[in-house]
């Protein structure tokens, strides 16, 4: 490509499949979240549990990567992940993050932002379980964030942590498990035409009680 700055600039997007108002959501944010979730899933969206975390450390200097949604209640929005990798000890210092959902063939977003905490071991247990055996070896083998020399490092303690369970339960190690977002402010954004989005916020006061606004675009 000649010249990719020219090339971004140029790139253009009107969104114009749906729009999102007032009187269309739920009056429950979850309820609504479940809404547009099964639509994702519905609209073959490609990996619709994809989420997008944003953490920062004591400093506040930001980091993010793309996770998974594993479950979702009426209460929070949860994932799994090693204790120890850069986004636990984030986490650890400083427990107020926040989670995207970007759905672009639906022209959707879901921006969602509150506080996380661990999930119970047994919550941790259970899902750990339910995970393949290779994946389960995969947690047990990766000092996620850590440098190591090379590809091979990598590869041999997986293979000695697959001697170690060839006639055993892989069981999930202590510093591997869920966290759970609980929101505080969840909006849902609709692409619309010219940029003049619909953004429709549900934050929560003083009373734990939801209220529902619009945000200009």
């Amino acid at each position: 490509m000649s010249n990719l700055n020219e090339h971004i600039r140029s790139l253009r997007e009107d969104f114009s499949k749906m729009k999102l108002d007032e009187s269309m959501v739920k009056t429950n944010p979850f309820d609504q979240f479940e809404v547009w979730f099964d639509e994702a899933v519905t609209s073959n969206v490609n990996v619709p549990n994809a989420l997008y975390l944003s953490t920062a450390n004591s400093e506040g200097r930001p980091s993010g990567r793309i996770m998974l949604l594993r479950n979702f209640l009426n209460g929070g929005f949860s994932f799994y992940t090693n204790y120890n990798s850069r986004k636990g000890k984030e986490i650890e210092k400083n427990p107020f993050a926040s989670i995207t959902f970007f759905w672009p063939e639906l022209e959707r977003q879901v921006r969602i932002e509150g506080k996380l905490q661990k999930q119970t071991m047994e919550d941790s247990d259970e899902y750990f379980m339910s995970r393949p055996r290779e994946s389960r070896i995969g947690a047990w083998a990766s000092a996620q964030s850590e440098v190591i020399a090379d590809r091979k490092v990598l590869e041999d303690v997986l293979e000695n942590v697959t001697k170690k369970f060839e006639d055993a339960e892989v069981v999930r190690p202590d510093w591997w498990g869920g966290f759970i977002l609980i929101p505080d402010h969840i909006e849902f954004w609709q692409g619309r035409p010219s940029r003049l989005h619909d953004r429709i916020c549900y934050k929560k006061d003083s009373k734990e009680n939801w209220k529902i606004i619009r945000l200009a675009p």
